[in-house]
């Protein structure tokens, strides 16, 4: 028996337990009575729709369930931003699917909404799988308009996205089911094909009650805008459903007619399990931040066979880089070691820090996968680049910046896994959210931040206790000690991996054991398009 694993184990398995009492939090949107309310009306909820609409016994993640925690509490929260993202198969068809949640706030827009939206387009658009809208929604939230309407990525990129999404020949399906009122109607139908649930769902530009403050003209809503008006006098809508349920066959119907797609060709063969157990991953992840542990323990646990084959395996031996296989795909892996490694030279290096012989190798391992057509998977747990006279007289400004431009210019799929420590430069030469990763998770022993709690406190504490002596404060060792705790909680909370999820600085926190899951779908959803440009790093600094 090996008391630290057992430790570690408890300490991670909490953590999961943690996560999975969030989300089944967050699932319940607006609140049970909300629920029940919606139920009243002969209506679906979001999650209920997405569930009967994707396949049985299929496989599916979800985007950003956590977008907007402890976000907006003096609006009364926006629970998973008021919409359900998944990613999942309709008829066999691997689909994206964006569900508003009329539990929360009537399905309106927040700022988080509608930062989702986009995030759920940008994945539709980057791999040219069909987007499945269901739309039932009060339009924008108005006392936080002035954060959601005018800006670049704000509620009118939507619609030029469905712009751009109908010129590059992607399926966009939509379904009304509730409100879909002003500039949202313009959603549902700027897609392909609309259809309508008759009593239940309307669409217009204006309601009734402004109608009548604008032009003086009384007419009730069902009139105005209900289904037997659009399918059967204006043609805004194709398709009348005479409830939810038939809404959904209806656009599994169209789904199973749409024709197979070009491949970008990326190699796979028959899935494997990891022959290693990985339960044991638990074990081996450290409770403490700082600890040393073995990278490629945790790698053998999560691809095919458990089989890895190290690329310079004795140089530069902070990151380890390699080709292996996950579900049957072939991938490229990019891992930050956490153990204190000894080059052949005799010098020790940190492990999680970026040195110059790790960052080279790095940049040519990427440029091999760009070369070779492999989807690349970064395993972060880095704490930045070696800093010091010795590492700086090394150029190991120049270095970092070639991995840098190689990440940035890379053209294969990029999947980023942040599994301990995520921070500085090292987000960023390790695929950090501002590099594209087609998709971006934490583990919930995840921390992203500039720096770790400790150096950001002691550097903030230094601050804070320089203005206040300057004031005529003094400082007492007591006083120390409590103004160092208060700063350390405030940026601790700043640095969890829900803090990071809630505004959608990655796509979601997941037990570690789905980490295959979400790679594999992210690799199929990424064949869908094949690369259309050439690999080309530019000019870098020698």
């Amino acid at each position: 028996m090996d008391l630290n694993f057992n430790k570690n184990e408890d300490h991670n398995k909490l953590l999961v337990s943690d996560l999975r009492k969030r989300f089944v939090k967050v699932k319940l949107g607006g609140g049970q009575k909300r629920i029940d309310k919606h139920h009243e009306k002969g209506k679906l909820t979001a999650r209920e729709r997405i569930d009967y609409l994707l396949d049985n016994n299929t496989k599916s993640i979800e985007i950003a369930a956590f977008a907007g925690e402890d976000m907006y509490t003096e609006h009364g929260g926006c629970p998973s931003g008021g919409v359900v993202v998944k990613i999942g198969y309709i008829k066999g068809k691997q689909c994206i699917v964006v569900a508003n949640d009329a539990t929360v706030k009537a399905g309106a827009w927040f700022p988080i909404t509608g930062k989702k939206n986009l995030r759920a387009q940008e994945i539709a658009i980057e791999n040219k799988i069909p987007i499945i809208y269901l739309v039932d929604s009060a339009g924008v939230y108005l006392p936080m308009q002035d954060e959601i309407f005018p800006d670049k990525e704000h509620f009118g990129r939507i619609f030029r996205n469905n712009a751009i999404m109908s010129s590059m020949g992607i399926t966009q399906i939509s379904a009304v089911m509730g409100s879909c009122v002003a500039g949202g109607a313009y959603l549902p139908i700027m897609s392909d094909e609309a259809m309508i649930v008759d009593k239940t769902a309307s669409i217009f530009l204006a309601g009734s009650y402004l109608v009548k403050a604008a032009i003086g003209e009384s007419i009730d809503n069902e009139t105005l805008g209900g289904a037997t008006t659009h399918c059967e006098i204006s043609g805004v809508t194709d398709y009348k459903a005479k409830n939810d349920k038939d809404a959904l066959d209806k656009i599994k119907f169209i789904v199973d007619k749409i024709g197979d797609f070009e491949k970008a060709g990326f190699s796979k063969t028959e899935a494997f399990p990891p022959k290693e157990n990985e339960e044991d991953i638990f074990g081996i992840l450290p409770r403490e931040r700082n600890a040393q542990y073995d990278m490629l323990e945790i790698i053998k646990r999560l691809v095919d066979n458990s089989e890895f084959e190290q690329y310079k395996e004795g140089y530069g031996k902070t990151i380890l880089t390699g080709y292996a296989r996950i579900d049957g795909w072939a991938v490229g892996i990019v891992a930050n070691q956490r153990n204190l490694v000894k080059t052949k030279k005799g010098e020790m290096q940190f492990g999680g820090v970026i040195y110059n012989d790790s960052a080279d190798k790095a940049t040519r391992f990427i440029a091999n996968c760009n070369q070779k057509k492999i989807p690349l998977v970064f395993l972060q747990d880095v704490t930045g680049f070696m800093v010091g006279s010795k590492s700086e007289h090394g150029g190991i400004i120049k270095d970092g910046a070639k991995m840098v431009n190689a990440v940035s210019n890379s053209v294969v799929p990029k999947f980023t896994i942040i599994i301990g420590n995520s921070y500085g430069a090292g987000n960023y030469a390790m695929c950090g959210k501002a590099y594209d990763p087609r998709l971006i998770v934490a583990w919930p022993s995840a921390e992203l931040a500039v720096m770790s709690g400790n150096s950001a406190a002691k550097v903030l504490l230094q601050i804070e206790t320089a203005s206040l002596k300057k004031k005529g404060e003094e400082i007492t060792p007591e006083k120390e000690k409590a103004l160092f705790d208060k700063i350390k909680s405030r940026y601790d909370k700043q640095i969890s991996p829900y803090y990071a999820a809630a505004r959608i600085w990655t796509d979601a926190v997941i037990n570690p054991l789905e980490t295959r899951t979400w790679i594999s779908m992210g690799i199929e959803a990424a064949n869908h398009a094949p690369i259309e440009k050439q690999f080309n790093m530019g000019v870098l600094q020698v």
